[in-house]
Protein backbone atom coordinates (compact mmCIF):
# COMPACT_ATOMS: atom_id res chain seq x y z
CA UNK A 1 0.00 0.00 0.00
CA UNK A 2 1.45 3.33 -1.06
CA UNK A 3 1.65 6.01 1.59
CA UNK A 4 0.30 9.45 0.88
CA UNK A 5 2.82 11.93 -0.52
CA UNK A 6 2.18 15.66 -0.66
CA UNK A 7 2.45 17.40 -4.01
CA UNK A 8 4.53 20.23 -2.49
CA UNK A 9 7.71 18.34 -3.35
CA UNK A 10 6.69 18.11 -6.99
CA UNK A 11 8.65 21.18 -8.03
CA UNK A 12 11.36 21.56 -10.64
CA UNK A 13 14.96 20.86 -9.78
CA UNK A 14 17.24 23.83 -9.29
CA UNK A 15 19.30 22.91 -12.36
CA UNK A 16 22.45 24.69 -11.28
CA UNK A 17 22.68 22.23 -8.40
CA UNK A 18 22.52 19.38 -10.93
CA UNK A 19 25.38 21.00 -12.85
CA UNK A 20 27.40 21.24 -9.63
CA UNK A 21 26.79 17.54 -9.01
CA UNK A 22 27.93 16.62 -12.53
CA UNK A 23 31.02 18.80 -12.11
CA UNK A 24 31.81 17.10 -8.79
CA UNK A 25 31.62 13.68 -10.48
CA UNK A 26 34.18 14.81 -13.06
CA UNK A 27 36.42 16.23 -10.35
CA UNK A 28 36.23 12.91 -8.50
CA UNK A 29 38.01 11.31 -11.47
CA UNK A 30 40.94 13.68 -11.00
CA UNK A 31 40.02 16.13 -13.75
CA UNK A 32 39.73 19.84 -13.04
CA UNK A 33 36.58 21.90 -13.57
CA UNK A 34 36.29 25.68 -13.85
CA UNK A 35 33.14 26.66 -11.97
CA UNK A 36 31.19 29.34 -13.81
CA UNK A 37 27.85 27.75 -13.01
CA UNK A 38 27.15 28.84 -9.45
CA UNK A 39 26.72 32.27 -7.90
CA UNK A 40 29.04 31.61 -5.01
CA UNK A 41 31.87 34.06 -4.32
CA UNK A 42 35.31 32.54 -4.67
CA UNK A 43 36.44 34.26 -1.46
CA UNK A 44 36.35 33.38 2.20
CA UNK A 45 34.14 35.36 4.50
CA UNK A 46 35.97 38.58 5.38
CA UNK A 47 38.76 38.22 7.90
CA UNK A 48 37.11 40.36 10.54
CA UNK A 49 33.99 38.22 10.38
CA UNK A 50 36.00 35.00 10.77
CA UNK A 51 37.93 36.39 13.73
CA UNK A 52 34.73 37.52 15.44
CA UNK A 53 33.23 34.07 14.94
CA UNK A 54 36.33 32.39 16.36
CA UNK A 55 36.19 34.58 19.47
CA UNK A 56 32.49 33.82 19.90
CA UNK A 57 33.14 30.08 19.71
CA UNK A 58 35.47 30.39 22.68
CA UNK A 59 33.65 33.02 24.73
CA UNK A 60 29.90 32.95 23.95
CA UNK A 61 27.14 30.45 24.70
CA UNK A 62 25.75 30.83 21.15
CA UNK A 63 22.28 29.71 22.11
CA UNK A 64 18.97 30.83 20.69
CA UNK A 65 18.63 34.51 19.85
CA UNK A 66 15.53 36.60 19.24
CA UNK A 67 13.54 35.01 16.42
CA UNK A 68 14.22 38.03 14.23
CA UNK A 69 17.87 38.44 15.19
CA UNK A 70 20.16 39.99 17.77
CA UNK A 71 19.35 43.64 18.50
CA UNK A 72 22.89 44.82 17.72
CA UNK A 73 22.83 43.25 14.26
CA UNK A 74 19.36 44.59 13.48
CA UNK A 75 20.47 48.08 14.54
CA UNK A 76 23.58 47.90 12.35
CA UNK A 77 21.59 46.74 9.33
CA UNK A 78 19.14 49.60 9.84
CA UNK A 79 22.07 52.02 10.03
CA UNK A 80 23.31 50.71 6.68
CA UNK A 81 20.17 52.02 4.97
CA UNK A 82 20.92 55.53 6.18
CA UNK A 83 24.57 55.26 5.08
CA UNK A 84 24.05 53.66 1.68
CA UNK A 85 20.66 54.98 0.56
CA UNK A 86 19.79 57.94 2.85
CA UNK A 87 16.66 56.01 3.85
CA UNK A 88 15.49 56.02 7.46
CA UNK A 89 14.77 52.45 8.61
CA UNK A 90 14.11 51.59 12.26
CA UNK A 91 15.65 48.41 13.75
CA UNK A 92 12.12 47.17 14.48
CA UNK A 93 11.56 46.79 10.73
CA UNK A 94 14.60 44.50 10.36
CA UNK A 95 14.14 40.73 10.56
CA UNK A 96 17.33 38.66 10.39
CA UNK A 97 16.77 35.39 8.52
CA UNK A 98 18.47 32.08 7.83
CA UNK A 99 19.71 33.24 4.46
CA UNK A 100 17.56 35.10 1.94
CA UNK A 101 15.83 31.78 1.18
CA UNK A 102 14.12 31.87 4.58
CA UNK A 103 13.21 35.47 3.87
CA UNK A 104 11.37 34.52 0.69
CA UNK A 105 9.52 31.70 2.43
CA UNK A 106 8.47 33.98 5.29
CA UNK A 107 7.44 36.76 2.91
CA UNK A 108 5.36 34.48 0.71
CA UNK A 109 3.66 32.87 3.73
CA UNK A 110 2.89 36.23 5.33
CA UNK A 111 1.60 37.92 2.18
CA UNK A 112 -0.19 35.39 0.01
CA UNK A 113 -2.87 32.73 0.23
CA UNK A 114 -3.05 29.56 -1.85
CA UNK A 115 -4.40 30.46 -5.28
CA UNK A 116 -3.10 34.04 -5.25
CA UNK A 117 -1.30 35.31 -8.35
CA UNK A 118 2.30 36.57 -8.06
CA UNK A 119 4.14 38.02 -11.04
CA UNK A 120 7.78 37.23 -11.86
CA UNK A 121 10.03 38.53 -14.61
CA UNK A 122 10.80 35.99 -17.33
CA UNK A 123 13.71 35.20 -16.84
CA UNK A 124 14.14 35.20 -13.07
CA UNK A 125 15.65 33.25 -10.18
CA UNK A 126 14.00 29.79 -10.24
CA UNK A 127 13.56 29.40 -6.49
CA UNK A 128 10.95 32.17 -6.45
CA UNK A 129 8.82 30.11 -8.80
CA UNK A 130 9.46 26.82 -7.03
CA UNK A 131 8.77 28.09 -3.50
CA UNK A 132 5.55 29.74 -4.68
CA UNK A 133 4.46 26.54 -6.42
CA UNK A 134 5.09 24.51 -3.25
CA UNK A 135 2.78 26.95 -1.44
CA UNK A 136 0.10 26.54 -4.16
CA UNK A 137 0.50 30.14 -5.29
CA UNK A 138 0.16 30.81 -9.02
CA UNK A 139 3.12 32.43 -10.75
CA UNK A 140 2.48 34.81 -13.62
CA UNK A 141 5.41 35.36 -16.01
CA UNK A 142 6.14 38.95 -17.05
CA UNK A 143 7.40 39.06 -20.67
CA UNK A 144 10.25 41.51 -20.13
CA UNK A 145 12.90 42.34 -22.72
CA UNK A 146 15.95 44.46 -23.48
CA UNK A 147 13.91 47.65 -23.93
CA UNK A 148 13.37 47.75 -20.13
CA UNK A 149 16.65 46.04 -19.16
CA UNK A 150 14.66 42.85 -18.51
CA UNK A 151 12.93 44.59 -15.61
CA UNK A 152 9.14 44.87 -15.18
CA UNK A 153 7.29 48.16 -15.41
CA UNK A 154 3.84 49.27 -14.23
CA UNK A 155 2.75 48.94 -17.87
CA UNK A 156 3.81 45.28 -17.87
CA UNK A 157 1.85 44.65 -14.69
CA UNK A 158 -1.26 46.45 -15.94
CA UNK A 159 -1.37 43.98 -18.83
CA UNK A 160 -1.43 40.94 -16.53
CA UNK A 161 -4.88 41.49 -15.08
CA UNK A 162 -5.46 41.11 -11.35
CA UNK A 163 -2.35 40.13 -9.39
CA UNK A 164 -1.62 39.96 -5.68
CA UNK A 165 2.13 40.45 -5.70
CA UNK A 166 5.29 40.87 -7.75
CA UNK A 167 8.89 39.85 -7.06
CA UNK A 168 11.69 41.91 -8.60
CA UNK A 169 15.48 41.85 -8.39
CA UNK A 170 17.94 44.60 -9.29
CA UNK A 171 20.67 43.61 -10.05
CA UNK A 172 18.91 40.51 -11.26
CA UNK A 173 19.74 36.87 -11.53
CA UNK A 174 20.38 35.67 -14.25
CA UNK A 175 20.97 38.79 -16.35
CA UNK A 176 22.74 41.12 -13.91
CA UNK A 177 20.55 43.90 -15.33
CA UNK A 178 19.24 46.74 -13.17
CA UNK A 179 16.29 49.09 -13.14
CA UNK A 180 16.97 52.39 -14.86
CA UNK A 181 17.28 55.20 -12.27
CA UNK A 182 13.89 56.01 -10.76
CA UNK A 183 12.09 53.00 -12.23
CA UNK A 184 12.05 50.89 -9.06
CA UNK A 185 10.46 53.79 -7.20
CA UNK A 186 7.86 54.20 -9.94
CA UNK A 187 7.03 50.51 -9.74
CA UNK A 188 6.81 50.63 -5.93
CA UNK A 189 4.38 53.56 -6.08
CA UNK A 190 2.21 51.74 -8.62
CA UNK A 191 2.15 48.59 -6.48
CA UNK A 192 1.22 50.55 -3.35
CA UNK A 193 -1.60 52.37 -5.14
CA UNK A 194 -3.00 49.12 -6.57
CA UNK A 195 -2.72 47.03 -3.40
CA UNK A 196 -0.08 44.76 -4.96
CA UNK A 197 2.61 43.52 -2.57
CA UNK A 198 6.08 44.29 -3.92
CA UNK A 199 8.95 42.03 -2.81
CA UNK A 200 12.32 43.45 -3.80
CA UNK A 201 15.26 41.03 -3.91
CA UNK A 202 18.33 43.18 -3.24
CA UNK A 203 20.88 40.47 -2.46
CA UNK A 204 23.31 41.71 -5.12
CA UNK A 205 23.43 45.27 -3.80
CA UNK A 206 27.01 46.36 -3.38
CA UNK A 207 27.97 44.52 -6.57
CA UNK A 208 27.29 47.12 -9.25
CA UNK A 209 29.71 48.41 -11.86
CA UNK A 210 28.30 51.43 -13.68
CA UNK A 211 25.38 52.70 -11.60
CA UNK A 212 24.23 52.61 -7.99
CA UNK A 213 21.43 50.27 -6.99
CA UNK A 214 18.25 51.77 -5.57
CA UNK A 215 16.30 50.22 -2.71
CA UNK A 216 12.56 49.74 -2.19
CA UNK A 217 13.02 50.17 1.58
CA UNK A 218 11.49 53.64 1.47
CA UNK A 219 8.14 52.18 0.35
CA UNK A 220 5.58 51.83 3.13
CA UNK A 221 4.26 48.52 1.75
CA UNK A 222 7.19 46.77 0.03
CA UNK A 223 9.33 44.00 1.51
CA UNK A 224 13.08 44.13 0.90
CA UNK A 225 15.11 40.92 1.10
CA UNK A 226 18.89 40.96 1.32
CA UNK A 227 21.69 38.61 2.31
CA UNK A 228 25.28 38.39 3.48
CA UNK A 229 25.93 35.71 0.84
CA UNK A 230 26.98 37.77 -2.15
CA UNK A 231 28.75 41.09 -1.48
CA UNK A 232 29.82 39.86 1.97
CA UNK A 233 30.94 36.44 0.61
CA UNK A 234 29.19 34.47 3.37
CA UNK A 235 27.10 31.92 1.42
CA UNK A 236 27.58 28.95 3.75
CA UNK A 237 26.88 31.00 6.88
CA UNK A 238 23.21 31.17 5.83
CA UNK A 239 22.41 34.62 7.12
CA UNK A 240 20.25 37.33 5.55
CA UNK A 241 17.66 39.94 6.45
CA UNK A 242 14.35 41.53 5.55
CA UNK A 243 13.19 45.14 5.74
CA UNK A 244 9.51 44.94 6.58
CA UNK A 245 6.59 47.34 6.31
CA UNK A 246 4.92 48.05 9.64
CA UNK A 247 1.93 45.79 8.98
CA UNK A 248 4.13 42.70 8.58
CA UNK A 249 6.45 43.06 11.59
CA UNK A 250 4.32 40.96 13.92
CA UNK A 251 3.20 38.29 11.39
CA UNK A 252 6.81 37.71 10.28
CA UNK A 253 7.96 37.55 13.91
CA UNK A 254 5.40 34.83 14.72
CA UNK A 255 6.18 32.83 11.58
CA UNK A 256 9.92 33.06 12.24
CA UNK A 257 9.46 31.85 15.82
CA UNK A 258 7.60 28.76 14.66
CA UNK A 259 9.56 27.91 11.52
CA UNK A 260 13.14 28.70 12.52
CA UNK A 261 13.25 29.53 16.28
CA UNK A 262 16.13 31.91 15.45
CA UNK A 263 18.80 32.51 12.82
CA UNK A 264 22.21 30.88 13.53
CA UNK A 265 23.86 32.72 16.41
CA UNK A 266 27.44 32.26 15.17
CA UNK A 267 26.50 33.66 11.76
CA UNK A 268 24.94 36.73 13.34
CA UNK A 269 28.20 37.45 15.16
CA UNK A 270 30.16 37.18 11.92
CA UNK A 271 27.62 39.23 9.98
CA UNK A 272 27.84 42.12 12.43
CA UNK A 273 31.64 42.17 12.14
CA UNK A 274 31.50 42.05 8.33
CA UNK A 275 30.25 45.65 8.22
CA UNK A 276 33.73 46.72 9.33
CA UNK A 277 35.45 44.85 6.48
CA UNK A 278 34.63 47.25 3.66
CA UNK A 279 38.17 47.54 2.30
CA UNK A 280 38.48 43.78 1.84
CA UNK A 281 35.02 43.51 0.30
CA UNK A 282 35.67 46.33 -2.15
CA UNK A 283 38.91 44.58 -3.18
CA UNK A 284 36.85 41.47 -3.94
CA UNK A 285 34.49 43.58 -6.04
CA UNK A 286 37.45 44.93 -8.04
CA UNK A 287 38.34 41.35 -8.95
CA UNK A 288 34.76 40.69 -10.07
CA UNK A 289 34.95 43.78 -12.27
CA UNK A 290 38.12 42.53 -13.96
CA UNK A 291 36.61 39.05 -14.37
CA UNK A 292 33.52 40.58 -15.92
CA UNK A 293 35.58 42.37 -18.56
CA UNK A 294 37.66 39.30 -19.43
CA UNK A 295 34.70 36.93 -19.70
CA UNK A 296 32.49 39.39 -21.56
CA UNK A 297 35.17 39.88 -24.21
CA UNK A 298 35.63 36.12 -24.66
CA UNK A 299 31.92 35.45 -24.95
CA UNK A 300 31.29 38.22 -27.47
CA UNK A 301 34.30 37.03 -29.49
CA UNK A 302 32.49 33.68 -29.82
CA UNK A 303 29.31 35.43 -30.95
CA UNK A 304 27.57 34.91 -27.60
CA UNK A 305 25.93 38.26 -26.97
CA UNK A 306 24.57 39.25 -23.55
CA UNK A 307 20.78 39.35 -23.41
CA UNK A 308 21.09 42.45 -21.22
CA UNK A 309 23.94 44.62 -19.97
CA UNK A 310 25.47 42.90 -16.90
CA UNK A 311 25.17 46.05 -14.77
CA UNK A 312 25.65 44.24 -11.48
CA UNK A 313 25.81 40.91 -9.62
CA UNK A 314 28.32 38.48 -11.17
CA UNK A 315 26.46 36.96 -14.11
CA UNK A 316 26.40 37.23 -17.87
CA UNK A 317 23.30 35.79 -19.56
CA UNK A 318 24.01 35.11 -23.20
CA UNK A 319 22.05 34.12 -26.27
CA UNK A 320 23.66 30.78 -27.16
CA UNK A 321 21.61 30.19 -30.32
CA UNK A 322 24.59 30.91 -32.64
CA UNK A 323 26.04 27.66 -31.26
CA UNK A 324 22.91 25.69 -30.37
CA UNK A 325 19.21 25.99 -29.55
CA UNK A 326 19.64 23.29 -26.90
CA UNK A 327 21.48 25.09 -24.10
CA UNK A 328 21.17 22.12 -21.72
CA UNK A 329 23.10 19.87 -24.12
CA UNK A 330 25.51 22.67 -24.95
CA UNK A 331 26.34 23.14 -21.26
CA UNK A 332 26.90 19.40 -20.90
CA UNK A 333 29.25 19.38 -23.89
CA UNK A 334 31.15 22.39 -22.56
CA UNK A 335 31.61 20.67 -19.20
CA UNK A 336 32.66 17.34 -20.73
CA UNK A 337 34.93 18.72 -23.45
CA UNK A 338 36.64 21.76 -21.96
CA UNK A 339 35.85 21.48 -18.24
CA UNK A 340 33.88 24.73 -18.00
CA UNK A 341 30.66 24.51 -15.98
CA UNK A 342 27.81 26.91 -16.81
CA UNK A 343 24.03 26.88 -16.33
CA UNK A 344 21.32 26.43 -18.94
CA UNK A 345 18.78 29.21 -19.26
CA UNK A 346 16.07 26.60 -18.66
CA UNK A 347 16.70 27.18 -14.95
CA UNK A 348 15.49 30.75 -15.34
CA UNK A 349 13.09 30.48 -18.30
CA UNK A 350 11.30 27.11 -18.48
CA UNK A 351 9.76 27.96 -21.86
CA UNK A 352 12.42 29.88 -23.82
CA UNK A 353 15.55 29.18 -21.80
CA UNK A 354 16.78 26.59 -24.30
CA UNK A 355 18.42 29.50 -26.15
CA UNK A 356 20.32 30.95 -23.20
CA UNK A 357 23.24 30.19 -20.87
CA UNK A 358 24.21 31.91 -17.63
CA UNK A 359 27.90 32.31 -16.84
CA UNK A 360 29.06 33.38 -13.38
CA UNK A 361 32.30 35.34 -13.00
CA UNK A 362 32.76 35.23 -9.22
CA UNK A 363 35.49 32.57 -9.33
CA UNK A 364 39.18 33.43 -8.98
CA UNK A 365 40.82 35.63 -11.61
CA UNK A 366 42.98 32.75 -12.80
CA UNK A 367 39.98 30.43 -13.20
CA UNK A 368 37.91 33.00 -15.09
CA UNK A 369 40.86 33.86 -17.35
CA UNK A 370 41.44 30.19 -18.14
CA UNK A 371 37.73 29.60 -18.74
CA UNK A 372 37.69 32.57 -21.11
CA UNK A 373 40.66 31.14 -23.01
CA UNK A 374 38.98 27.74 -23.35
CA UNK A 375 35.69 29.26 -24.51
CA UNK A 376 37.51 31.27 -27.17
CA UNK A 377 39.27 28.20 -28.58
CA UNK A 378 36.44 25.67 -28.13
CA UNK A 379 35.20 24.21 -31.40
CA UNK A 380 31.68 22.92 -30.96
Amino acid sequence: MALKQAQRGNVSSFLVMDVMRAAAEIEATGKGVLHLEVGQPGFQAPKGARLAAARALEEDTLGYTDAVGRPALRARIAEQYSEAYAVDVTPERISVTTGSSAGFLLAFLACFEAGDRVALADPSYPCYRNILKALDIETVPIPVGPETRYQPTPEHLEALGEIDGVVVASPSNPTGAMFAPGELGRLARWCHSKGVRLISDEIYHGLTYEQTAETAANSSSAIVINSFSKYYAMTGWRIGWMVLPEDLIEPINKLAQNFFISPPAISQVAALASFDCREELEANKSIYARNRKVLLEALTDRGLQPAAPPDGAFYIYVDASPLSNDSLSLCKSMLDEIGVAATSGLDFQPINGNRYIRFSFCASESDVAEAARRIRTWRT
